[in-house]
């Protein structure tokens, strides 16, 4: 792959954003503990006292700065380059939660983890050349295009029904919710985002396109998919385990996402059919070094019960009883004498 400067441009920003993006799961989640442990409310029940909780903004101005970055990185690079280069979170998120939120990682989680960074490099090794985009309006074209306008029409779709249908009755059991709802939206965003990234930059070059209400078209929807993003993804990780979140939500997202960009962008065309199957072949690395994070939680997990019943621990906070083993409340405030859970069957 010939690595321009543009490209290389791309890549350490989203090299960068990983890092902010994946400090910001590990913030944000202390803040949202924090919160519950203020109002006896979490935000995985509709809570939203983490708004009024300054060690989550912290959280969100970090994820903002990363996104800030990965946003004019899509201007740069290609989608199908910059998306995999967030398993750089997965990493970063893995280990602090690890350290700072207490939530094991096991060995099999961490080869999961390099599993992941594995695939994205044979991902990356393989992106495709980016075919040059000279106005807004070529964009548009692409978007309006039949196959594309039938992806955003599925994707509508299957987040009404996540949303209205499974989130009232498994949203707080399956994990794959409330990710898939981030994960649908996100793919939206990122092409809106390489969208609006690209007028911006084709206007900072003196080809102003501020003036084509495509540009705006395409500010409106990201600010909506973003929006719902946030929402769904606070929820996922004050319901869930951090370092099950991050992964899973990694996988979904990057595969939507460049699905998104081959249909509306065509990134395959003109790719050898080695350079294609290579692409897949990294997908299904990095979809094992999921799946190896997901048993290996789920072991632990298993393992942690004996019995219908089981004593909280002393030197824990309450705990949640929804197959996460998540503390309802921040680790810093005493547990109520003589507790006990049950586990939910």
């Amino acid at each position: 792959m010939d690595f321009s400067t543009d490209n290389l441009t791309g890549v350490v920003l989203a090299l960068l954003s990983s890092g902010f993006i994946g400090g910001s799961f590990i913030i944000k989640k202390k803040g949202l503990r924090r919160a519950a442990a203020v109002s006896g409310v979490r935000a995985g029940v509709g809570g939203y006292a983490y708004l009024l909780e300054p060690l989550w903004w912290v959280g969100m101005i970090t994820m903002i700065v990363g996104e800030v970055a990965n946003f004019i990185a899509y201007a740069f690079a290609p989608a199908v380059l910059v998306t995999p280069l967030g398993a750089l979170s997965i990493i970063v998120s893995a280990v602090l939660a690890h350290f700072i939120l207490k939530e094991k990682l096991h060995k099999l989680g961490m080869l999961g983890c390099v599993m992941c960074i594995v695939g994205s490099v044979i991902i990356v090794i393989h992106a495709p050349q980016e075919s040059p985009i000279t106005s807004v309006q070529e964009i548009w074209i692409m978007a309006t295009q039949p196959a594309f306008l039938l992806y955003v029409g599925s994707v509508i779709m299957l987040v009404f029904i996540l949303v209205f249908h499974f989130s009232p009755r498994c949203g707080h059991t399956d994990v794959l919710v409330y990710t898939g709802i981030c994960s649908l939206m996100g793919s939206l965003s990122v092409m809106s985002v390489k969208a609006l990234g690209t007028s911006l930059k084709l206007t900072f070059e003196g080809k102003n396109q501020l003036i084509y209400p495509e540009t705006w078209f395409f500010m409106l929807v990201v600010a909506t998919c973003v929006v719902t993003q946030m929402n769904y993804l606070n929820k996922a990780l004050d319901t869930f385990n951090t370092a099950i979140v991050s992964p899973i939500y990694y996988v979904m997202f990057t595969t939507l996402t460049i699905l998104a960009s081959v249909i509306m962008f065509k990134d395959w065309d003109g790719q050898s059919g080695g350079d294609i199957i290579s692409d897949i072949c990294g997908f299904i690395v990095v979809l094992s070094g999921t799946i190896l994070l997901h048993t290996t939680k789920d072991f632990e997990r298993s393992s942690s019960f004996r019995g219908n019943f089981v004593p909280v621990s002393s030197t824990l906070s309450t705990r949640l009883c929804s197959g996460n083993g998540d503390s309802k409340f921040d680790e810093e405030v005493p547990p109520p004498p003589e507790e006990v859970c049950m586990r939910r069957q």
